[in-house]
């Protein structure tokens, strides 16, 4: 398993938000998560410019196994999608926090932020949810 970065917030159904900075975030699955759904064989991604709120469904990962929904951690305005996922979903198996990152959000209202990142799980936090989930 990967270390859990330090600069990411974790919702508890395994996305992550990382804080860029000018208001953007990028967004992801958990190394947690893409273990458990097995080899990715396609992403399905949010339109560029798509305004997503918090805790709705934005995104859809496929594996061998099964679909998932991918839900957003804060809300914001799509910005760009790694598109590189199309031909390689097993980007996200291989490097869950690093180029297998979905999206990047710009965010337009800096205190529902702030109040969205404050109810995410910190790395710590998250890890601990992990060890209650394998027992």
């Amino acid at each position: 398993m990967q270390e859990i970065p330090g600069d990411l917030k974790f919702l508890k159904s395994h996305e992550w938000v990382r804080v860029d900075g000018d208001g953007k975030v990028t967004v992801g699955i958990s190394d947690h998560a893409q273990e458990q759904l097995g080899d990715l064989v396609y992403v399905e991604l949010p339109e560029v410019g798509q305004r997503i709120e918090a805790g709705n469904a934005c995104a859809t990962v496929e594996s061998v196994k099964a679909a998932s929904d991918v839900y957003a951690p804060v809300s914001g305005t799509v910005l760009a999608v790694n598109s590189a996922l199309a031909d390689k979903p097993e980007t996200i198996n291989e490097d869950a926090y690093g180029e297998g990152w979905l999206f990047t959000l710009q965010i337009d209202d800096a205190d529902q932020f702030k109040e969205q990142l404050d109810e995410l799980l910190d790395p710590d936090d998250y890890a601990e949810l992990l060890e209650d989930e394998d027992h």
